[in-house]
């Protein structure tokens, strides 16, 4: 791969985000690359080619994805992975003009070219959490997986572009973490398999002390922009309103209480990275409000149903059991906050991904 395509590429990038009155970044920043780690929130694809039962690539999944093809996201489209994507890099010019995805390809999909490397992936891995138990328990990636995955992709870079702007990629680019959702959900309330030794402050604890760890990995390896998500309302996805919710499959305020609990733990933790860690922007992304807003107030969003999801019965449907032989899907999509049972649909995030982009995106630099 040329250098002079490399330069292109970051000229690009620079310019789009210096002039996007969207995003009001300040003058001559550059971000080569998005790298997202996590789980299915921002997975675009990488449990395809892990194994796994926590998998989509199929029917329903992606049906209003470009072709209608599952891609292996948990979703019926686009996932915050590329609606930030887009955001950043192409206010100006259609990428196909630069011969750039306009989508965040999966680090694991075999399809991946160079070009697409050097403006970022996703190591992320439907299923994962901060407590490494939680990837176990359902076969996929840890958060020490990725990792090992992102130092690969440096070696990748260096051969690409060589050493000099791998170190300019990976000192600039944008960092992006979700991880926590299952953690709560499945970990611990669900499976119950850390109830007898942790109490929830313990658990949480536990959480943010790993993401904190996580976080300064990445620094270690490089890193210098890193953004960290909050757990979200977890105890009001359709799922946990069916397990955890009573009779009326109210919100299960036990899991909302244990992720507020973990939030405010995060914030600190990535506070107290920002004062001891040089040159490093640690930005904490509070989604929590947002989407519980999105939920209790559906309409104010233009949409219909937000206590089930449009696939099958939308009370337990996800993964697996949300099938084109099992599930049939809602009749029209865009009235739904879920898609399945645990995950949005496209059009929630894109009601409430670029709003955060706005608040918190000039932190990072």
């Amino acid at each position: 791969m040329s250098s002079c395509f490399y330069s292109t590429v970051v000229l690009f990038l620079s310019i789009v985000c210096t002039v996007s009155s969207l995003q009001k970044l300040p003058p001559n920043v550059t971000v080569p690359a998005l790298l997202f780690f996590g789980d299915s929130i921002v997975d675009t694809g990488n449990n395809n080619y892990v194994k796994t039962l926590i998998k989509c690539n199929f029917p329903p999944y992606g049906q209003n994805f470009e072709g209608g093809i599952p891609t292996g996201r948990f979703c019926n489209g686009n996932i915050p992975s590329d609606i930030i994507d887009l955001s950043l890099k192409f206010k100006l010019t259609q990428p196909s003009e630069l011969g750039i995805k306009d989508t965040l390809p999966a680090y694991l999909d075999p399809t991946v070219l160079p070009q697409d490397l050097i403006t970022g992936v996703s190591f992320a891995s439907g299923g994962s959490g901060f407590d490494p138990l939680t990837p176990k328990l359902v076969s996929v990636l840890t958060l020490s997986d990725q990792l090992e995955y992102f130092k690969e992709y440096i070696g990748k870079l260096k051969a690409i572009i060589g050493e000099e702007n791998t170190t300019f990629t990976i000192t600039n680019s944008l960092f992006l973490v979700v991880a926590g959702s299952d953690d709560i959900a499945n970990t611990y309330f669900t499976l119950r398999v850390r109830e007898l030794k942790y109490d929830v402050p313990a658990y949480t604890d536990l959480m943010a002390n790993s993401a904190s760890s996580f976080v300064q990995e990445l620094y270690k390896l490089g890193a210098r922009r890193i953004g960290v998500f909050s757990a979200p309302p977890i105890g009001c996805v359709p799922s946990q309103r069916t397990l955890a919710g009573g009779a009326e499959r109210e919100c299960a305020e036990n899991l909302n209480e244990a992720a507020k609990l973990f939030n405010s733990k995060l914030s600190k933790k990535l506070d107290s990275l920002a004062s001891s860690l040089p040159s490093g922007k640690f930005v904490y992304l509070e989604i929590y409000n947002p989407i519980l807003d999105l939920i209790q107030n559906p309409q104010k969003y233009g949409f219909q149903v937000a206590d089930k999801g449009c696939c099958g019965t939308g009370t337990l449907e996800v993964s697996i059991l949300c099938n084109q032989y099992t599930s049939e899907t809602c009749e029209n999509v865009s009235d739904y906050v879920f898609w399945d049972s645990y995950h949005p649909t496209e059009g929630a995030y894109k009601a409430v991904v670029p709003p955060i982009l706005r608040r918190y995106l000039t932190k990072f630099f």
